[in-house]
């Protein structure tokens, strides 16, 4: 998907973004926040903080940094914050997750929740993400992924057409992912209703990649 289609379908969303995908979404989102084992002090990137409805799972102390592309979800995000009271660890900014402008090595932990398949170059992301984390951080991911199930593959195949539309890839593959962006997955765990979704921890392993390996995915 294109930037520009990227933006309109989430300005579409943002007003009933927490309806949709509130409720739906929030035991993956809640699982992830668990697994990262968060400890007071350390620095967080969330790619594609939408809404916000991430932000109050976060342990006290810890500093969250949050991007997204849409102006119209991280307005959605401030209010929440300013309504909660917990917005003193937490930065918001418009930003394009696969240009960021944060210094290298800025982050103990990167999580990307429900992105990866609506991004237009999925491997400059997790490039991206590799680069703002630092050598010993670890990457995670919350995603849908093709499903193996025939049936349910073959819905979200007859509907890949209407990505732009809908604002993600409905038959992205986690093999491909994983492979196209050298992750080293080291965990993975069903999550969110029926485990239709997917976590995913990775080790940051920059500084092993091949220099050519990293040049091709930029």
């Amino acid at each position: 998907m294109e930037l520009d289609a990227i933006k309109k379908a989430y300005r579409r969303y943002a007003r009933l973004y927490d309806l949709y995908f509130g409720a739906l979404f929030q035991p993956g989102r809640r699982a992830v926040i668990d697994r990262m084992h968060c400890r007071a002090g350390q620095r967080v990137l969330e790619v594609g903080v939408g809404t916000g409805l991430s932000l109050p799972l976060y342990p006290s102390g810890v500093h969250v940094t949050g991007i997204d592309i849409s102006p119209e979800m991280l307005q959605r995000a401030r209010v929440r914050l300013e309504r909660g009271g917990s917005h003193d660890d937490v930065d918001l900014h418009v930003m394009d997750a696969e240009r960021m402008s944060f210094a290298s090595d800025s982050f103990d932990k990167v999580v990307a929740m429900y992105v990866v398949s609506v991004v237009p170059h999925p491997q400059r992301l997790v490039d991206e993400m590799r680069r703002v984390c630092k050598p010993s951080g670890e990457i995670f991911i919350v995603n849908h992924f093709h499903s193996p199930n025939p049936i349910v593959g073959g819905v979200e195949s007859l509907l890949a057409p209407l990505s732009r539309l809908v604002g993600f890839h409905p038959d992205f593959c986690l093999d491909t992912f994983v492979r196209d962006t050298h992750l080293e997955v080291v965990d993975k765990q069903p999550v969110n209703l029926f485990g239709y979704w997917n976590l995913l921890r990775a080790l940051n392993n920059k500084e092993r990649l091949d220099p050519v390996v990293l040049d091709a995915t930029a």
